[in-house]
């Protein structure tokens, strides 16, 4: 059973695949057509009309094939990225990539994936198709392992694209008179079926009805969300009069025509007559909803889109009325209920409103609301509720995006975009959006020259976000602005988050005197201020410059004044902060066993918070304890661990450089106790660990095989993809099967095999199963494991 569970949960860490709320129907061709063309081309575009099914389509497939690709498959949405710029930046958070660096996103796409065998779904790329092709190519160009499955309207164009033009739902052939002739139930009347019975449970496809059926799948062209739509109606209508309303709706379109109408047009009339069959107050939410990027839930949609003929207490009755009409699907996120419109329906919304002359006001009402939930969330993340808020945030991300970029496209609205932008600091800092952070920080910046409180304090913010970026200079030039502002207009609060980010720079500097002095001013302005963030945080930072000095006595009395501060307000952020300061000095007094449980508890806090700048720091605060215990291996592994953190923040001990000296100390330490190979092999292990089980062993929670100095297993001589294979062969797949399997080619597979066979000294199948079980035995692990 534990071995299932790690299986489940490692599974889910290199996948990011949502969840299916309807039954999937048919597509068997398809879906082995799409498994072909992966098995020998690294990009398949799907293309088709809207509704037709693409998505649904590409996230199926990549769900079956998942076992072929060891890093993971990852669904990548665009549907609510509207500015080209974003793009990488959204891949990144889709593949849950966090760089703190203040490079190029696409440069850290190429970095992160250069050797990884991993699926990528880049989901509705048609209103990007330019920027996709150029990211893609560059993607595929330096991945070599990498696949690319696109889903677009239009073709791609680059190198090596093989597509698929996704066709309707397969419906059967009808005899000279127009009547189904008895056949097994095609895939669209399957479709139709299936969502008739969530309006009808008691629907089914009779004798007598599957005539109207099959003629109403196929008046819709065979079209997954016209049939989707359509079957709704069977709530108030019979099969035969939902086949008349039908004819008479097309026919109204085509001037009498006998012609068939384009597949576009077949959907946009359905969607055009779901409009009309709705009340005038639900057409009117309709287009409301449609300011909302990424969906929202009941208070934000009753806060935006009430009044003007819509009572605030009205608005859930309506959600509920087109959750029934399929126009508002309805979504679970950790208990919260969120609604979402699918992207061709919200794109109807949108041409209502617009017609309506109302997208500016809603637009602005969208911004309005999560300005004030960016700023509700400011004053609520010092305290209890802090996890459950950077949550919230992360969860409204295209919220929060579509809100910016009113704010820094909407005449007179940039100084929103400031207070915006530096009330959610904390979201950029602990999530995957530091650089993106960075990037609305600049841009609203360099738009408002103005010299106002809100400017201090985006100044101070995106100080802070450049100090972790390395940008050293460029915060010590936004902190110089920033205290002038402060100064003239005597704001205390301003001067004293501009003190202890000017004192983070002199540390990173080594100038702990310069660091000392300007902390101590932090700490009093914060006191006086009453604002118990800014004394957290420069008591922290105070406690670690005279730790850095040898002041024991104050480094732990003024870290332990921070951990009663954090404690005071029930907070647990800057408390897992406190104690990994105080940990640093614990540990250089000599008391190993209290400082590793200091960094423990600390690390145990910072990834409920998945804050990597915290899992940094305390993996090498456990790693020093480690090596000045003589557990070489171990520190040498947790040094690994700690290393894949940096590697995805941008630097070693980004925001501590002053604490570099210890690294460097264990690094040379540990090389030299172990040798530089042996120091290798588990540096590179640790480096290996996904990331779970890297914080699992740091915390003692499980242990790796070989964890021990004593007892070190030996690395596995094959490559990831090869020990797959192995594990098939070991299984009893044929070669054939494992190309299946694995999506690639027959013929790659027995070169794989080939390769397999003159590392390990083998001529024969069996051989490569008995070493599989074996290694089995001795990591707890078999074939499938």
């Amino acid at each position: 059973m534990a071995s299932a569970v790690s299986n489940a949960a490692s599974e889910h860490r290199l996948s990011r695949l949502p969840a299916d709320t309807t039954s999937f129907v048919g597509r068997r061709n398809e879906l082995a057509e799409l498994r072909r063309m992966l098995s020998e081309s690294r990009m398949v575009t799907l293309t088709g009309v809207g509704g037709v099914g693409k998505t649904r389509l590409a996230t199926r497939l990549a769900t079956v094939v998942r076992r072929a690709f060891p890093d993971g498959v990852w669904v990548v949405e665009l549907a609510e990225v509207e500015k080209p710029e974003l793009l990488a930046a959204t891949v990144m958070e889709a593949l849950e990539i966090r760089d703190h660096s203040h490079r190029p996103s696409a440069d850290v796409l190429v970095e992160h994936l250069c050797d990884k065998h991993m699926l990528v779904v880049l989901d509705n790329c048609e209103h990007l198709h330019d920027e996709c092709a150029v990211l893609a190519e560059r993607l595929l160009r330096s991945a070599s392992h990498l696949r690319i499955l696109a889903t677009s309207r239009h073709v791609l164009g680059i190198a090596g694209e093989q597509t698929l033009s996704v066709p309707p739902l397969s419906l059967n052939s009808l005899d000279p008179r127009g009547t189904a002739r008895p056949q097994p139930m095609s895939e669209a009347v399957h479709l139709f079926a299936d969502r008739a019975r969530s309006v009808v449970p008691d629907f089914a496809v009779t004798d007598a009805n599957r005539a109207a059926v099959e003629r109403v799948c196929r008046r819709l062209d065979g079209l997954p969300l016209a049939i989707e739509l359509a079957a709704v109606r069977l709530r108030v209508l019979s099969v035969d009069q939902l086949l008349d309303r039908l004819d008479d709706r097309f026919r109204l379109l085509t001037g009498g025509s006998r012609a068939v109408l384009p597949r576009h047009q077949t959907l946009r009339a359905l969607i055009d007559w779901s409009h009309l069959l709705c009340t005038e107050p639900e057409r009117v939410l309709w287009g409301r909803m449609s300011v909302f990027a990424g969906g929202c839930d009941l208070e934000a949609a009753e806060d935006v889109c009430s009044g003007d003929g819509i009572l605030r207490a009205d608005v859930v009755d309506l959600i509920a009325a087109l959750v029934e009409k399929s126009i508002l699907s309805r979504e679970d996120h950790d208990g919260v209920v969120r609604y979402r419109l699918l992207e061709s329906i919200r794109q109807y919304g949108r041409e209502r409103l617009a017609e309506a002359g109302q997208t500016a006001r809603f637009r602005r009402r969208h911004r309005d609301y999560y300005g004030r939930l960016a700023a509700e969330a400011r004053v609520r993340l010092f305290g209890p509720d802090q996890i459950a808020w950077l949550d919230r945030l992360q969860v409204e991300h295209a919220n929060l995006r579509t809100a910016l970029d009113y704010c820094l496209s909407a005449p007179g609205e940039v100084g929103a975009a400031l207070r915006m932008g530096a009330d959610l600091l904390y979201h950029w800092i602990t999530s995957f959006y530091l650089a993106e952070g960075r990037r609305w920080m600049d841009r609203a910046l360099a738009l408002d020259t103005g010299a106002d409180e809100a400017r201090a304090r985006a100044l101070w913010s995106n100080g802070w976000l450049a100090i972790i970026q390395g940008d050293l200079d460029g915060a010590a030039a936004m902190l110089a602005e920033s205290r002038a502002i402060g100064e003239r207009l005597g704001c205390g609060e301003v001067l004293g988050y501009v003190a202890l980010y000017s004192g983070m720079i002199a540390m990173f500097r080594q100038d702990a005197d310069a660091a000392i002095g300007l902390y101590e001013e932090a700490v009093e302005r914060h006191i006086a201020a009453g604002d118990p963030v800014g004394q957290a945080l420069a008591l922290i930072r105070l406690s670690l410059a005279h730790s850095f000095l040898g002041d024991s006595a104050l480094a732990v009395s003024i870290g332990e004044q921070g951990i009663a501060v954090c404690e005071a307000h029930g907070e647990g952020w800057h408390r897992a902060y406190a104690l990994m300061a105080l940990g640093v000095e614990v540990w250089r007094q000599g008391d190993a066993a209290r400082a590793t449980a200091m960094e423990q508890e600390s690390l145990r806090f910072n990834r409920s918070l998945d804050d990597p700048l915290g899992l940094g720091v305390n993996l090498e605060v456990l790693a020093w304890v480690a090596a000045t215990e003589e557990q070489h291996a171990r520190a040498a592994r947790l040094l690994g661990i700690a290393q894949s953190v940096w590697k995805a923040v941008g630097a070693v001990l980004s925001g501590y450089g002053h604490l570099v000296r210890y690294h460097d100390a264990c690094v040379d330490d540990t090389r030299r106790a172990l040798g530089e190979q042996a120091f290798r092999t588990e540096f590179e292990r640790g480096a290996g660990l996904p990331g779970e089980d890297g914080l699992a062993y740091a915390l003692n929670e499980a242990a790796p095989a070989g964890a021990g100095e004593e007892d070190v297993e030996e690395p596995s001589p094959l490559t990831p993809r090869e020990t797959q294979i192995a594990r098939l062969v070991a299984e009893g797949e044929s070669n054939k099967g494992i190309a299946a399997t694995l999506v690639i080619s027959q013929r790659t597979v027995e070169g794989h095999i080939e390769h397999i066979m003159n590392k390990l000294g083998f001529n024969s199948r069996v051989q490569i199963a008995g070493w599989v079980h074996d290694r089995g035995r001795e990591t707890g692990t078999g074939p499938g494991g």
